[in-house]
């Protein structure tokens, strides 16, 4: 008897969470688990969606890589059975997408950071070494460059050895992530900008108008030096072992994947590996996280114990299976801290920026 009315109270919560859903709700029901978001971790979410399906039976969750703003933007829509119960994000939401989710009715957003990753200039296996250093990604990537005269001018650059002496007299040629993507957010917040830091001029100017060093940082070249690859960090991959002498900008976990065919390049003489980016001191180290409609828990069957799975030792903690799919684990009292924001399933307060 208690049963039956469970599953009553159930239904009738998808069913009202169908009606005030934004996007279209209407009265549609879904049974499974629906996580969307960035291609970074989209493995490691697919793996424990893999895991959670064995376990637990029913429906099996299903894990989109939309980017991590398309995850976001999808997750923001609204509430109900036509947006997705989690979002997976490469990088912090951002506090205009966190309105966007107040405003559309998302009011209670639980965010779980899940480990660390590193962004990874690549190359192919068999290509020459590069040993880049933060300045010559702004220099080398960057749309304006400081000219003569204190002018900002296009890019000029077309081969790394005129960027720095010490590079090889290769052409610039990079593919990576496109706009919607949270590496792509990384790469400029971690790489651009600390780059353009280093060179005076645009030193100067940060100190004298911020916004437009950030709009100088923050935007990459559109002469075919940095080539968008779309969403799947595969296909970048594969790009670089057809490209001789390109370079390839993804996420830590799939060059674990790949090391038969591509390299990673020091970043100011700094390899990512598990230590390094686990220390912060490789200068390319992010965090990744999930972010849970706290409002879909108790209406979409087993989102609270996918979450807790995701959490688990034998998933996110060190020698987890999650490890093995190159996510790097958090320290064991960060872990526990996280583990303890899911359990409670407490809601984030606004993103300062």
């Amino acid at each position: 008897m208690t049963r039956t009315l469970l599953a009553a109270a159930s239904a009738v919560a998808l069913l009202a969470l169908g009606a005030c859903g934004q996007g279209g709700g209407g009265t549609q029901t879904r049974d499974g688990i629906w996580a969307a978001g960035s291609s970074t971790v989209f493995p490691f979410a697919t793996r424990v969606a893999e895991n959670f399906s064995r376990t637990a039976g029913g429906a099996a969750p299903r894990v989109e890589s939309l980017g991590t703003g398309g995850g976001i933007k999808a997750f923001c829509q609204g509430v109900g059975p036509t947006t997705p119960d989690i979002a997976n994000a490469s990088r912090p939401m951002k506090a205009s997408e966190f309105a966007e989710c107040q405003k559309n009715g998302v009011t209670d957003i639980v965010e779980i950071k899940i480990g660390y990753d590193g962004i990874v200039v690549a190359t192919a296996r068999d290509g020459g070494g590069f040993n880049l250093r933060l300045q010559d990604l702004y220099l080398g990537l960057a749309k304006e460059v400081p000219g003569e005269g204190g002018a900002f001018v296009a890019n000029p650059a077309t081969t790394w050895n005129q960027v720095n002496p010490a590079l090889p007299a290769q052409r610039i040629q990079v593919y990576g992530p496109p706009p919607t993507s949270g590496t792509r957010d990384a790469f400029l917040e971690l790489g651009m900008a600390p780059g353009a830091e280093r060179v005076a001029a645009m030193a100067a100017l940060k100190e004298s108008d911020e916004d437009r060093f950030e709009t100088l940082a923050h935007t990459l070249r559109e002469d075919n030096a940095w080539i968008d690859s779309g969403e799947n960090d595969n296909a970048i991959v594969q790009t670089l072992t057809r490209t001789p002498g390109s370079l390839g900008v993804f996420g830590f976990s799939f060059l674990e994947q790949n090391m038969d065919t591509v390299k990673a390049e020091t970043i100011d003489g700094v390899a990512p590996s598990m230590e390094t980016i686990a220390d912060g001191s490789y200068p390319l180290a992010r965090s990744l996280y999930i972010y849970v409609k706290k409002q879909h828990v108790g209406v979409t069957p087993g989102l609270e114990q996918f979450v807790m799975e995701f959490m688990s030792e034998a998933s996110a903690g060190r020698g987890g299976y999650l490890q093995d799919r190159g996510l790097v684990p958090l320290p064991a009292e960060e872990l526990a801290a996280q583990r303890a924001i899911a359990n409670a399933l407490t809601p984030m307060q606004a993103p300062a920026n």
